[in-house]
């Protein structure tokens, strides 16, 4: 009866259906079908998005732009315009000098004492000892094998040169010096100015400068005040 049926639906042109064939396709698997070409779809699209995010449109440094009248993509600074945190309008503390001339004491934001002259010591023995030498006279490590001597800051020209001298060839640089602006703060820098006054005058001081309680320090004896606690601490033990 079945191969009847079949013989009789292929004579009118009807596709052949039942268990040899199989069923016809239903509402359902169309749907389940349409769903997946849409997903595959979505996912060519989103292929395509992915990379343009990893190459998104830009210009290059220096490229033309018809978008600007002049072409050019990079814009002009508008005049005035001050980096953060660099506005600097304090002449004293950021260059050295107080109406083009160089400043002979520190600026008033600068306190000298000896968290500053520590502060100075350690950045000096880090950026200048190995060129100028710990004690400052221009032997440093780097000069004992090839680089060229500097200046002794012992020398009576720098002895008598302004305190924002200093100030100023650290941030520009002199001769053969580079400049250490990038590396030294402008703060450490009157820092280092500060300690490079007590290197001079460590050098060129004399016995009056010290104070007479210290005096016998220089020769490796006991100060007079210590001495005298001792033997007072020794008077009460006994």
């Amino acid at each position: 009866m079945a191969d009847a049926l079949i013989r009789v639906r292929a004579a009118r042109g009807a596709a052949p259906t039942g268990p040899a064939y199989g069923a016809a396709p239903t509402g359902r698997a169309h749907t389940r079908r349409g769903a997946t070409a849409a997903l595959l779809l979505a996912g060519a699209l989103l292929a395509g998005c992915r990379q343009d995010m990893h190459d998104t449109p830009r210009y290059e440094a220096l490229e033309e732009s018809d978008f600007f009248a002049d072409k050019r993509a990079m814009r002009p600074i508008p005049e005035g315009t001050v980096a953060r945190g660099d506005l600097r309008q304090d002449d004293v503390f950021y260059t050295g000098k107080l109406d083009g001339e160089l400043v002979q004491t520190l600026p008033a934001q600068v306190t000298m004492d000896k968290a500053l002259l520590d502060r100075g010591e350690q950045r000096y023995n880090i950026y200048c000892a190995p060129c100028h030498s710990p004690i400052g006279d221009g032997n440093g490590t780097v000069v004992q094998r090839g680089y060229k001597r500097p200046s002794s800051y012992h020398d009576p020209r720098l002895r008598g040169m302004a305190i924002g001298y200093f100030y100023d060839v650290i941030t520009n640089g002199f001769g053969q010096m580079p400049d250490y602006a990038a590396q030294v703060t402008p703060a450490d820098r009157w820092a280092i100015a500060a300690y490079i006054r007590v290197l001079q005058r460590s050098q060129a001081g004399s016995v009056e400068d010290v104070p007479a309680e210290h005096r016998g320090a220089l020769d490796g004896k006991t100060p007079a005040g210590a001495s005298d606690a001792s033997h007072g601490e020794g008077a009460a033990h006994d």
